[in-house]
């Protein structure tokens, strides 16, 4: 059975842009949506607060923003399934340990806190690097929010067979009617030379014949159990990072599978889903393959 569909709400206008676009989400696939606020404001409004009457302003406001969230979210698809919750921890904590066995986690490109300048929030990041279930980052232009291009945009990395992001990209074109567009970049690499037996003649050739072959084992499984989508393959000179991000200006979401590493503070994203998550002109699905 599919988890409720998890949206992280605070009250910001990039809160309000990830609570429409999950609200539309969870309507699609026909799944409940859960309003999640997290706050850690009882460790910080001190006991005296907690003992008085009056009750801390934290904890009003967590209800108001909830509150309204859900209103928003009903008017919106009045037959949704909605629950709320206000949880005292942060919200990465919470987010990770609510993604567990949702159908999806989805979160602003801002939160209420967030410096200006900023990209992408720390939670955002976080969230997206660590949970075990997919994260959507809801960011990009009023076009691509709103699903008015008709396309899913799907990059195929190098474990493509087998893929949950792929099953993904495969499972939101079919549920939106819509077209995938799926994309497998190559290159030269600069040190490689033209006397090599299959590089003779045309270097690029054998690159761009490895990558059509990496993109049509990649699809086969899931073309045969959606048939009705319509799919678009495409390979790319260049780098994978800039390739999506362009090519997200055209598209409803930009799926990409995680590829997580360890380092010595935690786990971090590959360079092309860091970019897109910072960069790209849609809301990005960022995929995790489990091991």
């Amino acid at each position: 059975m599919q988890g409720s569909l998890v949206v992280g709400v605070d009250g910001s206008d990039a809160g309000f842009r990830a609570l429409d676009w999950a609200a539309d989400e969870a309507a699609l696939h026909g799944v409940p949506l859960r309003l999640v606020y997290a706050s850690r404001w009882e460790r910080y409004e001190g006991t005296a607060l907690a003992l008085s009457l009056a009750r801390p302003a934290e904890e009003v406001l967590a209800d108001n923003i909830v509150g309204t969230a859900a209103e928003r979210a009903g008017l919106r698809h009045a037959d949704l399934d909605i629950s709320t919750q206000v949880l005292g921890d942060d919200p990465e904590t919470v987010l990770l340990r609510e993604g567990e066995d949702a159908f999806a986690v989805v979160v602003g490109s801002r939160g209420r806190g967030a410096v200006t300048g900023l990209l992408l929030g720390s939670v955002g990041l976080a969230v997206s690097a660590r949970a075990r279930c997919p994260v959507i980052v809801v960011r990009g232009d009023r076009a691509g929010r709103e699903g008015t291009h008709g396309r899913i945009l799907l990059g195929i990395g190098d474990a493509a067979k087998g893929s949950e992001a792929v099953r993904f990209a495969f499972r939101e074109a079919e549920a939106r009617g819509g077209t995938l567009d799926a994309v497998r970049t190559w290159r030269c690499p600069a040190h490689e030379t033209a006397d090599h037996p299959l590089l003779a003649g045309a270097p690029g050739r054998h690159h761009e014949e490895r990558a059509s072959a990496v993109l049509d084992e990649g699809l086969a499984e899931e073309t045969g159990r959606h048939p009705t989508v319509r799919v678009r393959r495409f390979t790319v000179e260049g780098a994978a990072h800039k390739v999506l991000a362009h090519r997200s200006a055209a598209a409803d979401l930009l799926v990409i599978g995680a590829q997580r590493r360890q380092s010595p503070v935690g786990f971090q994203l590959g360079r092309t889903a860091h970019t897109a998550l910072h960069h790209a002109e849609c809301p990005v699905a960022v995929v995790p393959q489990p091991a």
